[in-house]
């Protein structure tokens, strides 16, 4: 060890981030274990390494006892005392040692050592950059793709994207820039492993703040987003400024920045509709773009009836019932879609119904009254009879 292997650290310092003490703490660990692979374990050592010329000691540790059982790693507190007056029994007595060809020993048996903690410190280092930058977006380049798994370059690795995580009818090419979600970071025996994706939810609403400064700025608040990667997303959204028009705000002028999102995601459409805390016009909102006439909503179960023009119903209810679909995820109802005809056509059978079964009541108590009424003169004539024979 000497200065220009400190100079060399401190290279690797600045040109991997990883800091220098750690490393210095790295080639003690390192020497240790190299020494006590050479001279064995019973010989406890501490190595200590000079942080400015590389100078290395090595320092013979022995516990302080009475009556010494192993002369490697014990010694008397009589004979330690010769050294030091102040020593007592329990102390660790402290000797510099000079083993011959420890130097040579040392570097071939802790070089390897070295590297591994150099290489686990590299590892630590991107883990703990990822990991701060998990729920982003990244923006990487496909680099491989085997056994249906995507595997997308970003920054200092290799990221996987899955099958579940890959977007229905997108196509993946070699070399090809796209924008990826962080999901997850974990570490591994061969590093740190990222896992990204293209459906999350939550790839839309960053892209939503890269492109709507309002939004990155905190006048505009995504309330809710639900989506169906590839086909349609609804995104929620609501002003903390009573000027600001949060859709219009995200839409752009001319629909520019909301166009730049459905360029990215490769064509998938996206409905942009005004949160609100009135829940009849909010749930008219998310069934945007079909035109609600009227919603009857149910507090009590969060069911709502939403009713609309004939000429609305497909499109309020969507292909294979998407559009409903995703406005009940957005907003946490349960929506039924009825057409104006059959909502009426259904409470006038049920009126009927209702003046019906008034009517039969209304029969069944005139016949309960004229039975009653029956009754009671015969009562009556029983009586008189009785009268009659007294008489």
């Amino acid at each position: 060890m000497n200065a220009e292997f400190i100079r060399a650290l401190d290279v690797i310092q600045e040109e991997k981030s990883i800091d220098k003490e750690e490393l210095i703490q790295a080639i003690e660990a390192a020497i240790t274990t190299a020494y006590k692979k050479n001279y064995g374990n019973a010989h406890n050592v501490e190595i200590n390494i000079d942080r400015e010329k590389g100078d290395i000691q090595v320092f013979a540790l022995k516990e302080i006892v009475e009556f010494p059982e192993n002369d490697h790693s014990q010694i008397s507190l009589e004979k330690a005392r010769e050294f030091d007056s102040n020593y007592q029994v329990g102390d660790f007595f402290r000797k510099e040692v000079r083993p011959r060809d420890f130097g040579r020993i040392a570097a071939q048996n802790a070089k390897q050592l070295i590297i591994q903690r150099i290489k686990e410190a590299e590892r630590n280092i991107i883990y703990n950059d990822y990991l701060e930058r998990q729920d982003e977006v990244l923006t990487g380049i496909i680099k491989r793709i085997e056994k249906g798994i995507v595997y997308v370059e970003v920054g200092k690795l290799e990221a996987v994207m899955l099958p579940s995580e890959q977007t229905t009818g997108e196509n993946y090419q070699l070399n090809q820039r796209l924008k990826v979600y962080l999901l997850m970071v974990k570490k591994t025996t061969k590093g740190p492993q990222v896992n990204v994706s293209r459906t999350h939810p939550g790839l839309v609403k960053r892209l939503f703040e890269s492109e709507v400064p309002e939004i990155f700025d905190g006048i505009v608040d995504i309330v809710s987003i639900s989506r169906e990667a590839g086909s349609r997303t609804k995104v929620a959204v609501k002003a903390n400024e009573p000027s600001i028009d949060p859709v219009g705000a995200c839409v752009g002028q001319k629909g520019v920045r909301v166009q730049n999102i459905i360029n990215e995601l490769q064509g998938e459409k996206i409905d942009v509709i005004k949160w609100s805390d009135n829940v009849e016009e909010y749930l008219a909102n998310a069934l945007s773009p079909a035109k609600v006439v009227e919603i009857i909503p149910n507090k009590d179960d969060k069911t709502a009836i939403a009713i609309v023009d004939d000429y609305q119903l497909s499109l309020a209810i969507g292909k294979e019932g998407q559009n409903v679909r995703l406005a009940a995820k957005l907003t946490g109802w349960k929506i039924d879609i009825k057409s104006k005809i059959d909502y009426v056509n259904q409470h006038q059978i049920k009126n009927q119904e209702t003046s019906a079964n008034q009517d039969d009541i209304l029969l069944e108590l005139k016949e309960e009254l004229e039975l009653a009424d029956e009754s009671i003169f015969e009562d009556e004539c029983l009586h008189d009879d009785e009268l009659n024979f007294e008489n």
